[in-house]
């Protein structure tokens, strides 16, 4: 690729969104329904009936309506945006050490049984939920970050080359 044709592909980053990262942080918050279904969807007697599980859906309210305004965000090159993102990656991988971890290490009693709330399947797949989740969050940001930068650093220089004329 050529200096110009790099100049003209920074160029048009002026006229068109960063959909990747947008679409990215879309992909993390189905990731993060998928998670949230797998666990709402289990009802293994009392365990889940819990203020744990209260404040889960608060904030996966919270994390759905964040990624959404990151992604809107991002879209118009908001570095700011990307930040957020990245916190809310982070916070996807601790989740996994939350309620998945709990789960799958508790047992309840059943009609004078021990029942594991979550079993390994139910639990690789939340993890790997989260997971994705998470990076997806994570290289939304990166990427965003970059493509940012580059374009204030070359709307910078525009603004040099036309103060010369």
């Amino acid at each position: 690729m050529t200096d110009q044709d790099r100049q003209i592909k920074t160029d048009r980053m002026r006229y068109i969104k960063n959909k990747f990262s947008s679409n990215l942080a879309l992909v993390a918050i189905i990731f993060d329904v998928f998670f949230f279904v797998s666990i709402y969807k289990s009802d293994v007697s009392t365990y889940y009936y819990t203020l744990l599980i209260g404040v889960s859906i608060v904030y996966n309210l919270a994390f759905m309506l964040a990624a959404f305004l990151s992604s809107e965000g991002v879209k118009s090159y908001g570095e700011g945006y990307c930040y957020l993102l990245i916190v809310l990656g982070i916070i996807q991988f601790v989740r996994i050490f939350i309620i998945p971890w709990r789960a799958s290490h508790a047992e309840v009693t059943i009609a004078n049984e021990a029942v594991v709330v979550m079993g390994s399947a139910q639990f690789l797949r939340c993890t790997l939920f989260l997971v994705i989740s998470g990076i997806c969050c994570i290289v939304a940001a990166v990427v965003g970050i970059q493509r940012s930068r580059t374009l204030k650093a070359y709307v910078a220089t525009l603004g040099e080359e036309h103060r010369r004329d």
